[in-house]
């Protein structure tokens, strides 16, 4: 079979097929498109006439081209074609759709798509996504061209690989392929989030559902919050308390203190023992308090451990703790008795122990203390984290300045909580 060239789709739908003798046996309709070894490809045209749908096989046709589109059949030879749901078709499923342009880190609209040949076949290599593909469908490139042309500049390409693309339809993911997914985890959360920010709640959920946990319990933790709690809301609870569980305690209730009493119960009851009853402690505060704001995600060690014995847990758990700035110095009841700081334990002697460096004189909250309180001295202090004790000095919990980011700056600044 002959492909010339490259082809847009807009330049074959409804261009007319002829058959051996040259008579039109219809005009296109669309495109059916399967996965191919490297990229989606076409594996029959979907043809019309006279109101009538008919299948054409890619492999009965002889010429392939923007001129000309020639079958190896005739007209009476071509099976009639009823619209199937399971079918991915160029024109119903992709064109004008939402597609993730991961590489550029947007959401971008497909105003038509390049097909190129690949051995005998057609594939796709890449979306239009700019004013160029929209003129071309309507068929006044040309005229475009000439436009820009007086003013001497020329009217700009704008296509994007399809390896770099990450369909938003459930049902587009069978043809992404595994280096755009590769691609999507390596992204900075904060973009990720902002992709999903910029689609329907719809595709955000299925979004997500394409990620891995970690990379999807990240992103998620950049969203707002009324995003977070659609986005859980509208998961499958099994699936929310995979997400729920590897995300920082003090996040994952901020979100289940959202949700319906029902849905937050179900994802608790499939989440792991130890991280659940974190959870439901911070539950059990009130929301503007140090109680609130705190995390129990923190790193702590006993008086008598040396500095050498507190490197190597540090090495061996501090990946798991969400943020370090100091190391909490607890009894074996869990009171705090000091705090050091990473510089302090840099500098000390290997041999030195928590008890002879640890600073005693410390500067703490109570877990009911108003948020505006906790906020005022962490400022006033420069601490990067206060420890929440009880009046029996009972360690709790931690709150760090990025929990109280939003109090500190003035309204026009603040942004949602992020963690550093």
């Amino acid at each position: 079979m002959s492909f010339f060239g490259e082809v847009f789709s807009s330049e074959i739908i409804r261009k007319p097929v002829l058959d051996p003798k040259g008579e039109e046996i219809g005009k296109v309709k669309d495109l059916v498109i399967i996965r191919g070894e490297t990229l989606p490809m076409v594996s029959a045209l979907i043809l019309e006439r006279k109101k009538q749908l008919y299948h054409l096989p890619w492999n009965q046709l002889n010429i392939f081209n923007k001129k000309i589109i020639s079958a190896k059949v005739y007209g009476e030879n071509v099976q009639p074609y009823e619209l199937k749901e399971e079918d991915l078709l160029i024109v119903r499923d992709i064109l004008d759709k939402q597609i993730v342009d991961v590489n550029g880190a947007k959401v971008v609209r497909v105003n038509d798509i390049k097909l190129e040949g690949l051995k005998t076949y057609a594939v796709l290599i890449a979306i239009d996504v700019g004013i160029r593909g929209i003129m071309r469908r309507l068929g006044v490139e040309r005229g475009g061209e000439d436009f820009f042309r007086l003013f001497k500049k020329k009217l700009p390409y704008s296509l994007i690989s399809w390896n770099y693309l990450q369909p938003l339809e459930p049902k587009l993911t069978n043809i992404s392929l595994t280096i755009p997914r590769q691609l999507l985890s390596e992204l900075h959360p904060a973009d990720i989030a902002e992709i999903i920010s910029s689609i329907s709640q719809k595709d955000g959920v299925s979004f997500i559902d394409n990620l891995d946990v970690e990379t999807a319990a990240e992103a998620l933790s950049e969203l707002e919050a009324d995003v977070q709690t659609d986005m859980i809301s509208r998961m499958d609870s099994e699936r929310a308390s995979e997400i729920i569980e590897v995300m920082p305690p003090d996040d994952a209730a901020d979100i289940l203190s959202d949700l319906p009493a029902e849905k937050a119960q179900e994802i608790l009851e499939n989440i792991e023992t130890e991280e659940a009853q974190d959870i439901q402690e911070l539950l059990g505060h009130e929301e503007d308090t140090a109680g609130g704001l705190m995390t129990n995600d923190y790193f702590s060690c006993p008086p008598g451990m040396t500095v050498l014995e507190t490197t190597d847990k540090f090495k061996a758990e501090a990946e798991e703790v969400e943020t370090v700035y100091y190391i909490y110095v607890l009894d074996k009841n869990e009171k705090l008795l000091g705090v050091v700081s990473l510089r302090e334990m840099l500098l000390a002697q290997p041999d030195c122990l928590l008890a002879d460096i640890m600073e005693t004189n410390i500067k703490a909250v109570q877990p009911g203390e108003d948020e505006m309180a906790v906020a005022a001295i962490i400022s006033k202090y420069t601490l990067l984290a206060i420890p929440v004790v009880d009046a029996e000095g009972y360690m709790h919990g931690i709150v760090t300045v990025d929990d109280i980011i939003d109090i500190l700056l003035p309204p026009a600044a603040r942004k949602k909580r992020r963690k550093v």
